[in-house]
């Protein structure tokens, strides 16, 4: 580990150390604007990392969406890319080709190339997103698929000028960066768009800054119950436009507004794929970290530290929700699932200290029955004892009697959670990608 942040790594140097320095060569972790990071860009060569490129942005939604593309575009025949951020384990997991995670000697080349050549400081995110570029110019890609990291106008990813936008959905989150209205952050991440350019939104009650923004643009508009609509049929779904009907479609397990905006997005491609490969993309597709049921056989550690047999261990479901708008669809989610168990709903919870944790924990109060607020670490992290006090201030609001344990780790939150459940119960292991990050590191992997 480099302890010297000055200290410039080399082709020899681990992934790890590149990150650090990474993290540490630039003033600010979160530095938004275009003008460094294009005119590196530029210099390089890696504007256009393939001949058609799809941006991604919305505040929740875009890594399913990018799964769901992705998984379409392969089955179809195409080379694909995909960056996306943030990371639930490991760096690698950023960036994809051809369904696969870049290996850590890849990554280092690319790093090394990058900062032997750029003529400006960069900030982490800056620094690899130009660093996928690279990968993805290197790799003769048909697609890349761009998932937007904050907002849109000024995120690193709106360097290259995408041949598609999609934005997947609109809510107040990093309001301190994106302004604290719809409208505002419906505008910033209307930055994607392009002149003339398919833009397809999956957000049901779109911002006006948004559509004017897009009107501005002559971009050939594709919105949600407007220019298409999906609804479930019993076990199944179907998907329409005015030109297209796809019925009996596989329910999948990501969202399914999410799911719905890709085919929208499919459909506006100059590409032809056919219902087929469609159905079997909706089979196959899946994201971890999306209220994910753990696999038994996943579990060996978390055995060992309970001390439960694999019979016992009660079902573990991990979810990233960590803003509003995904607290909601998760308490959808574990209300439909309440009412198929006989035991209780248990939740092992972490939230970064500059997320809305009180809006966050609102909606599921009513429907988990223990809690156990753990410790995240980092210069964002915050407390148990700190996500508790909000947790009783929220439940005092609503009169709800909370029963409530507070961990110093994730790991010891699982643990205790564990430990006082039984196999007809619930653990939901929810919040930070650091919260789910952590619980994969020590047993659901």
């Amino acid at each position: 580990m480099l302890h010297n942040s000055k200290a410039t790594p080399t082709l020899q140097s681990s992934l790890e150390e590149w990150l650090y320095y990474l993290e540490h060569s630039h003033s600010k972790a979160i530095d938004l604007g275009l003008e460094r990071v294009k005119s590196v860009a530029q210099a390089l060569d890696l504007l256009t990392p393939a001949p058609y490129v799809i941006t991604v942005g919305g505040t929740n939604g875009k890594g399913t969406t990018c799964r769901l593309l992705e998984t379409i575009l392969l089955n179809a025949g195409f080379k694909v890319g995909v960056y996306s951020s943030p990371h639930l384990i490991c760096y690698n997991e950023r960036v994809r080709i051809q369904n696969q995670d870049v290996q850590d000697e890849d990554h280092i080349r690319a790093f090394q190339f990058i900062n032997t050549h750029k003529n400006q400081s960069l900030s982490y995110f800056e620094f690899s997103t130009l660093s996928a570029l690279h990968l993805f110019k290197q790799a003769n890609l048909d697609v890349v698929i761009l998932e937007v990291g904050l907002g849109g106008r000024l995120d690193a990813t709106n360097i290259v000028d995408a041949d598609m936008a999609v934005i997947t959905s609109i809510d107040i989150d990093h309001i301190d960066y994106l302004g604290d209205t719809r409208e505002k952050i419906g505008f910033e991440k209307a930055g994607i768009f392009r002149v003339n350019k398919p833009v397809i939104i999956g957000e049901p009650d779109i911002p006006h800054s948004m559509i004017e923004y897009a009107k501005s643009l002559n971009c050939q508009l594709s919105c949600r119950n407007q220019d298409w609509q999906f609804e479930i049929t019993g076990e199944q779904w179907k998907w329409q436009n005015n030109n297209c009907q796809l019925g009996n479609l596989p329910l999948c397990q990501i969202p399914l507004a999410n799911a719905a905006t890709a085919l929208a997005a499919v459909q506006s491609l100059p590409f032809n794929i056919s219902a087929e490969i469609l159905r079997k993309s909706l089979n196959e597709v899946e994201l971890v970290g999306r209220f994910q049921t753990v696999k038994a056989e996943n579990l060996t550690a978390l055995i060992k530290l309970t001390e439960k047999s694999l019979q016992d261990l009660p079902r573990i479901i991990i979810d990233v929700g960590h803003n509003p708008h995904a607290a909601r669809y998760l308490a959808e989610k574990l209300t439909q699932l309440k009412s198929k168990i006989s035991g209780k709903i248990t939740a092992v919870c972490g939230i970064l200290q500059d997320k809305d944790a009180e809006n966050v924990l609102s909606p599921l109060l009513s429907i988990i029955d223990e809690w156990h607020c753990v410790t995240l670490s980092g210069y964002r992290g915050q407390t148990g004892e700190q996500l508790a006090e909000k947790l009783y201030s929220v439940a005092e609001k609503q009169a709800i009697n909370v029963k409530v344990q507070v961990e110093n780790s994730v790991a010891l939150g699982v643990e205790s959670a564990v430990k006082n459940t039984d196999k007809n119960d619930v653990v939901l292991v929810f919040g930070s990608f650091h919260t789910v990050g952590e619980f994969l590191q020590i047993g659901g992997t």
